[in-house]
């Protein structure tokens, strides 16, 4: 189904669960259902965490391979990439391994730049045909550490991570990260933060005319503190974005 409506705006990206255990999306059915629902008001582009049957975080194929379909499956043509994060297996090597294993490839994973063996995990991503988000958090070494690898300009995107949860100092911490990253990278940037800071950052990413992203994995409420679920959380972010 089109999106249509934001073709000429900036990219909005639903993040439906990340690693939070309890109220969000976790079964296949349970993320496609709420991938649905941020798509019909807004969202152009998915990144979720696929769940095993205890609920933790995976990179296991029949895992990934079950979320992923079950969410083209209801969201026909909209990009749905999954976590790369440490926690996910054991070790970078392990990763790669999974990755190489994938029956069902997203179109694209992120891979957090100040995790050990980030250029393996992006790598094996890159020679299997995968596009990478590079992530780059707040407070860390990576962006450096990105901007030294030699395949940096073949990544999607740069995915800006703010950590930093405070309303107010969330959008100096994000000044700060775009300067580290600089421009000569190439790439598009999605800025986003997390908690007390998502909001804050999501306007900054407005004015600058930057690719952003919303859902249950990085805050809980709307700007005014409702509780929301991923499907406001995405209507409010189009309506700032308009």
């Amino acid at each position: 189904m089109p999106i249509g409506g934001w073709e000429n705006q900036n990219m909005l990206q639903v993040c439906p669960n990340g690693t939070r255990t309890a109220g969000v999306p976790v079964t296949p059915d349970e993320i496609a259902t709420a991938v649905r629902a941020a798509v019909d008001v807004g969202a152009q582009d998915v990144h979720l965490h696929p769940r095993d049957g205890a609920g933790a975080d995976t990179l296991d194929p029949v895992h990934v391979a079950a979320a992923l379909s079950a969410v083209r499956e209801a969201a026909p043509g909209v990009p749905v990439g999954v976590t790369t994060g440490a926690w996910t297996a054991a070790g970078p090597a392990e990763r790669a391994a999974l990755i190489r294993s994938w029956t069902v490839l997203p179109d694209h994973a992120s891979v957090n730049f100040h995790e050990d063996g980030a250029e393996l995990v992006a790598g094996t991503l890159l020679d299997r045909g995968v596009a990478v988000e590079a992530g780059i958090f707040s407070g860390t070494e990576a962006a450096g550490r990105f901007l030294s690898w030699p395949r940096a300009r073949e990544v999607l995107r740069v995915l800006a991570e703010v950590t930093d949860t405070g309303a107010e100092s969330s959008v100096e911490t994000a000044k700060d990260l775009l300067h580290a990253l600089g421009t000569g990278h190439g790439r598009p940037v999605l800025l986003h933060g997390e908690d007390g800071g998502a909001w804050p950052v999501l306007r900054l990413a407005v004015r600058f005319n930057l690719d952003t992203r919303i859902g249950l994995e990085d805050v809980l409420t709307l700007p005014d503190g409702t509780a929301a679920d991923n499907t406001a959380l995405v209507q409010t972010a189009r309506m700032l974005m308009t």
